[in-house]
């Protein structure tokens, strides 16, 4: 940001060659601090990136909240959302990659979670991958892709692996909760899907143009519209499967909101046979009703993670680079990730909080 900080502050990010760095880590319950670390050497199977941009993503204020993830309570280094450039290869690689190319990065190195109880983070200059695999590891990317639109390809595929599970194809009309990354990311991946005709519902505000902006057909307003009528507004009219109680003709709904009215107003709506989708993390047990929703039959899903989707999003964001640009509200240089930090943890201010490294 371009803002002065009251937080703390870091000297210039080192050169490979200098023998230490800094990192962000969570050092104890609600408290993220600047660590002290080495730069990682290089053996012979590895790669060293040198990260240039790294998001911040809801989980991250989760880590901080409980004081770190086991086993490394009190230490854990944060950044999971990251984007870097190649500067050393070992001597032993003989994939096709070369100094100076850029990729994005799977949380899942050899040496545990990138940023999620693994040995390192992705909000520090510096990560070296153990015994790299090509396009198991990193995917090289072409480089006039901006850094923080590169940052994204992770909480992308959060968004698809969504969209996957949810089963959309073309010609369905669907439904997502939440304008925030994952659900604006949703929209992009139900497009590419073909679905017909796509409905967002936030709680007003800029978010709701963004929406429009990124590709839905239709936004609903929370906190002034009836969401119930005004899908059924939108999709037409379905009933369940005795005839009775008129219903919203969505097929698809996605969950990217994580609260308990998104379930309550999603089981009011639903058609027979319609799909509810939870990809937003809910914090406390919601209760359903099975008998008022057995008429309805129901499919709930849920989606987690990205098991096979962390590079087939990347194709995505390379054909269209400047769609998956709007969600990113934020950026900050990296003197100021803590404050970057504590902006993306405070709900409703920003949608994509992105720090970069030069």
């Amino acid at each position: 940001m371009t803002t002065p900080s009251d937080g703390p502050q870091v000297v210039a990010a080192p050169y490979a060659t200098e023998p230490s760095m800094r990192s962000v880590h969570v050092t104890g319950v609600g408290r993220n601090s600047w660590t002290d670390l080495p730069t990682p050497d290089v053996g012979e199977n590895d790669v060293l990136l040198r990260i240039r941009a790294c998001g911040i993503c809801g989980s991250d204020a989760s880590y901080t909240d409980h004081g770190g993830i086991p086993p490394r309570e009190g230490r854990t280094p944060l950044g999971h959302e990251a984007a870097g450039e190649v500067v050393e290869i070992g001597s032993n690689v003989t994939a096709e990659i070369a100094v100076g190319d850029h990729v994005v990065i799977d949380v899942k190195l050899n040496d545990g979670l990138l940023g999620g109880g693994g040995a390192q983070g992705g909000l520090t200059p510096y990560v070296v991958v153990r015994d790299m695999v090509l396009d198991k590891h990193i995917r090289v990317i072409p480089k006039e892709i901006p850094w923080p639109v590169a940052a994204l390809n992770e909480p992308m595929a959060v968004a698809l692996h969504g969209v996957n599970r949810s089963g959309a194809k073309a010609g369905d009309k669907a439904v997502v909760f939440g304008a925030g990354a994952i659900g604006l990311g949703s929209v992009l991946s139900l497009r590419e899907k073909g679905v017909e005709h796509i409905v967002v519902v936030t709680r007003g505000g800029p978010r709701m143009q963004k929406a429009l902006e990124i590709g839905a057909d239709a936004v609903i307003d929370a906190t002034k519209e009836d969401v119930v009528t005004r899908l059924t507004e939108l999709h037409g009219q379905a009933t369940d499967a005795l005839g009775f109680s008129v219903r919203a003709g969505t097929d698809v709904y996605i969950d990217a909101a994580g609260t308990p009215e998104v379930i309550e107003t999603a089981m009011a709506a639903a058609k027979m046979r319609a799909v509810i989708t939870i990809v937003g993390v809910h914090h406390a047990p919601v209760p359903i009703d099975f008998a008022r929703i057995l008429l309805q039959e129901l499919d709930f899903r849920v989606s987690m993670g990205y098991p096979e989707e962390i590079f087939q999003v990347t194709d995505s964001i390379i054909a269209k680079p400047e769609k998956y640009a709007l969600i990113v509200s934020h950026t900050f240089p990296f003197d100021e990730a803590l404050e970057a930090l504590e902006l993306a943890r405070t709900p409703g201010t920003a949608i994509k909080v992105v720090v970069t490294l030069d």
